[in-house]
């Protein structure tokens, strides 16, 4: 079966301080365009007036770069302007979807914080010279690692610390065959154990915040006796900035070659659907109603997040389509308090963070397997009956804590 596969490939850009100075110019005429136009949007909502779409605004970037006051604008190539008003009318209308679960309105960019732009024609890529082109900057070189394949369709230029990089989004038609393996295997994900399969093998958790923790709060402390955008303390931000890179970089990699693994070895994964940040909220709730064991979900929300479970999530999802193998997303609810072999479900059952004691059958073994267990086992209903509730004369105990809360008191 053939499919259309959308890819993207990032190197990191070689660039001159004339080139360098070129792109952070882009990135902030892009920025200023961005604000400006948001400024418009919001103070017409205020007002009860018609938003303005990207027509209008593209009507007003032709003035804004014919005048004497934003003529500068001139300077960037227009397509990377056209291209941030697009991005803002999809950041409107995302904002405004009631299917949406997570609707927001479009907030402004600060300089510094997400600069980049993108080019959506016009580009052309050399790998035999390891270099790109870009219109109004020039060839650039690039570090090469891999050999980019398909169609090239737009590229992204953005910057991380003190590099510039280069997003190169390709389009090419795959021959998609049945996966290798013919095995099914539900995931549990963890804190103590990243995820713990089915099938009895687990995978540490790499916690790249944690390793670094110590070191970003000493640092960050250096510069809270520095002067505000003094020389120094732009010096320290880098600091701080590299050490974010380190953490984010790794965590990355790890996402990356854990879901490889698993994606490799297993044609259909049954995972948790879980909601990480509902999971990761803030217990200190307010004046009215203060929260309890504050510290210690602040601890927990931290170890969550560390994880990275949504983008381990979405890599198998991808990685999975590529090869043929499929993921299916169950409940969390229970799976860590019911037993496998009698299915009943108490908080009973459950009496610490790593061991299961079914208190109605005596069945032991280690929690987080029995969540992997009882997930291959959701997925598998799903697949036969297409529901995931089983039909049992069992009576059910209603359970009063969660998962979370016993990880509290573990």
């Amino acid at each position: 079966m053939k499919q259309t596969i959308r890819k993207a490939f990032k190197f990191r850009l070689n660039t001159t301080s004339e080139q360098s100075q070129k792109m952070v110019e882009f990135a902030g005429m892009n920025r200023f365009v961005w604000n400006k136009a948001l400024a418009m949007n919001l103070f017409r909502l205020e007002n009860k007036q018609s938003m303005l779409w990207y027509y209008e605004l593209g009507f007003w970037l032709k003035l804004w770069k014919s005048s004497e006051e934003y003529g500068f604008l001139k300077q960037c190539h227009s397509q990377p302007l056209q291209q941030t008003l697009k991005n803002l009318e999809k950041a409107f209308k995302d904002g405004f979807d009631k299917k949406q679960p997570l609707k927001r309105i479009p907030k402004f960019k600060r300089k510094g914080t997400s600069d980049s732009f993108r080019y959506p024609q016009g580009v052309k890529v050399d790998q035999t010279c390891n270099k790109v082109f870009l219109p109004k900057i020039g060839w650039v070189k690039y570090r090469n690692s891999r050999q980019v394949i398909g169609d090239v369709k737009n590229m992204t230029i953005s910057r991380k610390g003190k590099h510039w990089y280069v997003s190169i989004q390709t389009e090419y038609e795959a021959d998609i065959k049945r996966h290798e393996s013919t095995s099914i295997v539900g995931i549990d994900m963890g804190i103590t154990r990243f995820a713990t399969l089915s099938d009895g093998s687990y995978i540490e958790p790499l916690n790249s915040f944690r390793k670094l923790s110590k070191k970003l709060a000493f640092e960050q402390r250096k510069l809270s006796k520095k002067v505000r955008f003094s020389a120094n303390w732009k010096k320290q931000k880098q600091i701080i900035t590299r050490l974010h890179e380190r953490i984010a970089n790794a965590r990355l990699d790890f996402s990356h070659k854990t879901s490889t693994q698993i994606s490799k070895n297993h044609a259909m994964i049954v995972v948790e659907d879980l909601k990480v940040r509902n999971m990761s909220k803030s217990a200190k709730g307010n004046a009215e109603k203060p929260g309890k064991k504050i510290k210690a979900k602040s601890g927990l929300n931290k170890s969550i997040l560390d994880q990275g479970w949504g983008m381990f999530f979405s890599f198998l999802e991808y990685k999975q389509a590529w090869s043929g193998g499929d993921v299916l997303r169950v409940s969390p609810q229970y799976t860590s308090q019911t037993c496998p072999c009698c299915h009943h479900v108490s908080r009973d059952n459950r009496k610490s963070q790593s061991a299961f004691a079914c208190a109605e059958c005596g069945f032991e073994a280690n929690a987080d397997l029995v969540g992997a267990l009882n997930v291959l086992e959701r997925g598998h209903r799903l697949l036969a009956c297409g529901v995931e509730t089983l039909v049992s004369s069992v009576k059910q105990e209603p359970v009063g804590s969660s998962d979370t809360n016993l990880l509290l008191t573990a």
